[in-house]
């Protein structure tokens, strides 16, 4: 059976590095597995923004 060199390249790293696949799922729990959103919290924070002022950067 056919296996390309990218694919053999990957069983190769895997089988370099057993830890591979979990320190990927790690750096990806860093960046973007997030706690879910609590939406009263959320309506609270938007609720006590202050509005920002049109040409903020414009001198008078």
């Amino acid at each position: 059976m056919y296996e390309s060199d990218i694919t053999q390249f990957i069983k190769q790293l895997k089988s370099e590095k057993p830890a591979l696949e979990a320190e990927q799922r790690q750096g990806r729990s860093l960046l973007w597995d997030k706690q879910p959103i609590d939406m009263e919290e959320r309506h609270r924070a938007q609720q006590s923004r202050v509005a920002q002022q049109p040409y903020v950067y414009q001198s008078e």
